[in-house]
């Protein structure tokens, strides 16, 4: 399971075992107590939810929603192959019988890592939304129906930054949950979370809406809906519904002592899922807008303050305050500056750093808004245009690994050895491609990617993905050729 601790650290995308499936779980150490681009606009659903039904006693009746939901939850079963390594075995007497030697090398492969958890079929051709760390990883995708039909599926494109997959399978006419506005809902409102906790196939539990715009420091961009409808290890990617069947959310993660269910739960919003299918759906990435402020909630700063004995007087005590303003971004360019207290974005008003990120996540770069502020007390307006992390507002595409023409393998310790190098990553092979072109052939070793060493595969794909999202989309890379000579390739991914 994907575990945050306290103090935030720690987060692990996705972790398979054999014999557990996976989740979300944010374990608390406190102590028991008693007490000019084309944009993907996101997609507009009919609601064909029924009226909710009012149950003897004036209760609200939720056996329509439940009823409704589990066909359109899916249960999802992945699978991540185990990876090959060259490890060297030594002679167990060599030590003993005072002769050395290098030892046999020989490949070693790791077992395959199998997990499991949920999604949601949000439209009657396949496209399903789950979490990144569910299926981020996986090699192998099987999608299980409430009926039992079964489908493999595939991977539409996948974002860390708000932990959320846009997944397909191949079918017509499947069952589909309408999508409701989260932005509707209300404290102690009732919701259902549907999913697979534990291997229990559609599973509802009910609770209700206990917090909006809760932020846990778990992910990059966040303003969870929280609840204390129960959620555990497998209802990740699930579905949070309303009492009109609409999902408002996607189950995500638990606050827990124990590492299952024993408070609450929590879920993405709807109005931060909509912006990133949509975008992941046309462009297999998400064109996310950055306005360039980093900061807090004004309550944290004006408490932060009063702890090292400071009166602090912002004119407001809701809103976000703004700690810094990076270069080239859309804040900068608006004249934004530390100590700047934003209350409004897009007219609507800001309480808090999540209130923010959730706003901002459903625009995309090049679009044009306004945001109220306060310096020294004084309320200024300002419009501003939101920019990508290239600082552009054009569309951002990734360049795949595939593109870049090379397989890779980490140097054994004798060609370490011979090359006099710690670590690096060798050509094995090569076809025609961005490495081919800079004049890498077979047989070049990488040693360094930027400011990264090459260790493993996962060094190289970490840092092409990082330069994908960096403002000059450059990869510096030093290299050894066949023939020992040491070179430098620069590779352009805006070419």
């Amino acid at each position: 399971m994907k575990q945050v601790t306290k103090t935030w650290i720690g987060i692990a995308a996705l972790i398979f075992a054999s014999s557990a499936v996976t989740g979300t779980v944010i374990k608390s150490s406190l102590p028991s107590q008693n007490t000019d681009a084309p944009v993907a606009k996101a997609p507009i659903f009919a609601s064909s939810a029924a009226p909710v039904a009012a149950a003897p006693n004036g209760l609200v009746d939720l056996t329509a929603a439940a009823e409704s939901s589990v066909n359109a939850v899916v249960y999802i079963k992945v699978v991540q192959h185990g990876k090959t390594e060259r490890v060297v075995e030594q002679d167990p007497f060599s030590f003993f019988f005072g002769y050395g030697g290098q030892g046999r090398e020989r490949e070693y492969k790791n077992p395959d890592r199998k997990g499991a958890g949920s999604g949601v079929i949000i439209s009657d051709d396949g496209y399903i939304v789950t979490n990144n760390h569910v299926v981020g990883d996986a090699d192998e995708i099987e999608v299980k129906l409430n009926d039992n039909r079964e489908f493999k599926g595939r991977i539409i494109g996948c974002d860390q930054t708000t932990d959320l997959a846009l997944i397909k399978i191949e079918g017509k006419d499947l069952p589909t949950l309408p999508i409701g506005n989260s932005d509707e809902l209300k404290l102690g409102q009732w919701v259902l979370a549907v999913g697979n906790p534990f291997n229990l196939t559609s599973t509802v539990t009910a609770g209700v809406v206990s917090a909006k715009a809760r932020s846990l420091g778990a992910n990059g961009v966040e303003s969870f809906i929280q609840t204390d409808a129960a959620i555990n290890a497998g209802n990740s990617g699930g579905a949070l519904v309303n009492e009109r069947g609409e999902l408002v959310g996607i189950n995500a993660m638990l606050y827990s002592q124990t590492g299952s269910y024993s408070g609450y739960g929590f879920a993405i919003p709807t109005s931060i899922m909509n912006k990133v299918v949509a975008d992941l759906k046309v462009f297999g990435t998400v064109q996310r807008a950055l306005l360039g402020v980093a900061g807090t909630d004004v309550s944290n700063y004006i408490d932060a303050e009063k702890a090292k004995g400071n009166d602090v007087d912002l004119g407001a005590v809701q809103g976000v305050y703004v700690d810094k303003v990076s270069d080239a971004t859309a804040a900068a360019e608006a004249g934004l500056q530390q100590g700047d207290v934003i209350t409004e974005f897009g007219g609507k008003k800001i309480a808090k750093m999540s209130e923010l990120q959730e706003v901002i996540s459903q625009h995309s770069p090049g679009d044009k808004v306004n945001v109220t502020y306060l310096r020294d007390k004084k309320k200024h307006e300002v419009k501003v245009t939101l920019r990508n992390s290239q600082g552009t507002t054009k569309v951002m595409e990734e360049v795949d690994l595939d593109q870049l023409g090379v397989q890779l393998r980490p140097l054994t310790d004798e060609e370490k050895m011979s090359l006099r190098v710690r670590s690096g990553l060798v050509v094995n092979a090569i076809r025609k491609g961005k490495m081919m072109t800079v004049g890498a052939t077979k047989g070049t070793v990488i040693i360094q990617v930027n400011d990264r060493l090459m260790e493993n595969v996962e060094d190289w794909e970490n840092a092409v993905s990082e330069a994908n999202q960096s403002s000059d989309r450059t990869l510096w890379i030093k290299a050894i050729t066949p023939s020992g000579r040491k070179v430098s390739y620069v590779i352009d991914m805006n070419e």
